[in-house]
């Protein structure tokens, strides 16, 4: 097939492409170069804000592949571009309500013309814009790619690395690991291998339609145990959830964070969504503690940490030391 990649020089788009060779593909990367694209893939230089963005990029694609984010470059490459089929990498940050776990794809979707509340918010009315442009020139021949979180080896945003990481470099005295008191908290991370091999298993079979592309539901106990077990080391020492917040911790993910947790009512089915349409056109998930596994074993390549989310260790010891007994 000859696949066209928009991006494909950053983390999901260059797994996608490294993916796609491998599997003997024609694979073109359009990006702005600021990083290599994976060998064996041709790279053309272009500015998606530019009007002449695809002039690079003539003839017939078999499948146009896109993580954009920004509904104007979608709605440019949709209609510059001659192809079969356009999968589209989207989000669960298009449903307009989070608070129920189990929901699928029938969910309502957020309106793209309000005013966002939140950057969340924003982030997912931009790709419900996406969505439209994409379906508006492609029909039945789109692929909607509603992912989760995203984890495994490449994740800079250190949601998935940051909990093996920490129990295999445990912060406290005696392997001490501050984690919340939240053992019931949904989480739902698919590993970035996954999302890839079954992208192109729909490229390949001409797979259509809107899915939910996420991993298996844990609680956030499970979860953690998972990656305790990987590290080999370390002990959770939970702490209570008002507390931690009173202490300035923040949820999800970014500087100061304890990731994957969420206490927001409104929020507790986003990492708890049933998933089953998109198994059932294919989707394979490997066992949680291999995408945890892998993911450490990346982390331990990086220069620092936290380097994406997670507590410094000075930090971490010392809110350890003032745990409410």
């Amino acid at each position: 097939m000859r696949i066209l990649v928009l991006g494909g020089t950053a983390w999901v788009g260059g797994a996608i492409a490294t993916e796609a060779v491998r599997r003997g593909h024609e694979v073109t990367c359009l990006a702005r170069g600021s990083a290599p694209v994976p060998d064996g893939a041709r790279l053309v230089r272009a500015d998606r804000d530019a009007e002449d963005a695809y002039e690079g990029v003539p003839g017939r694609w078999d499948a146009v592949i896109d993580v954009a984010r920004d509904p104007a470059h979608v709605r440019r490459a949709v209609a510059a571009l001659d192809a079969d089929r356009c999968l589209l990498v989207s989000t669960g940050n298009v449903y307009a309500d989070h608070a129920r776990p189990g929901r699928d794809e029938d969910a309502a979707l957020l309106d793209p013309g309000e005013a966002a509340a939140d950057p969340g918010d924003a982030y997912g009315k931009g790709k419900v814009a996406c969505e439209r442009a994409v379906l508006q020139a492609f029909g039945g021949r789109a692929l909607l790619a509603r992912a989760g979180l995203i984890g495994g080896p490449g994740d800079g945003s250190g949601r998935a690395g940051w909990w093996p990481w920490r129990f295999a470099h445990p912060a406290g005295e005696d392997g001490a690991v501050l984690v919340p008191d939240a053992a019931d908290r949904w989480t739902q991370l698919i590993d970035v291998r996954d999302l890839v091999a079954w992208l192109l298993d729909c490229a390949e079979r001409g797979v259509g339609g809107a899915f939910d592309a996420v991993g298996q539901a844990l609680p956030l106990g499970e979860h953690l145990a998972v990656a305790q077990r990987v590290a080999g080391r370390g002990h959770a020492v939970p702490a209570p959830e008002t507390w931690l917040a009173e202490q300035g911790v923040q949820e999800w993910a970014g500087p100061r964070s304890l990731p994957l947790w969420l206490t927001d009512p409104g929020w507790q089915g986003f990492a708890a969504r049933d998933g089953s349409r998109a198994k059932a056109a294919g989707l394979r998930l490997r066992p949680l503690a291999d995408t945890l596994r892998d993911a450490l074993a990346w982390e331990e390549r990086q220069p620092e940490h936290p380097h994406g989310a997670g507590l410094a260790d000075d930090d971490e010891r010392a809110l350890l030391a003032a745990l409410p007994g």
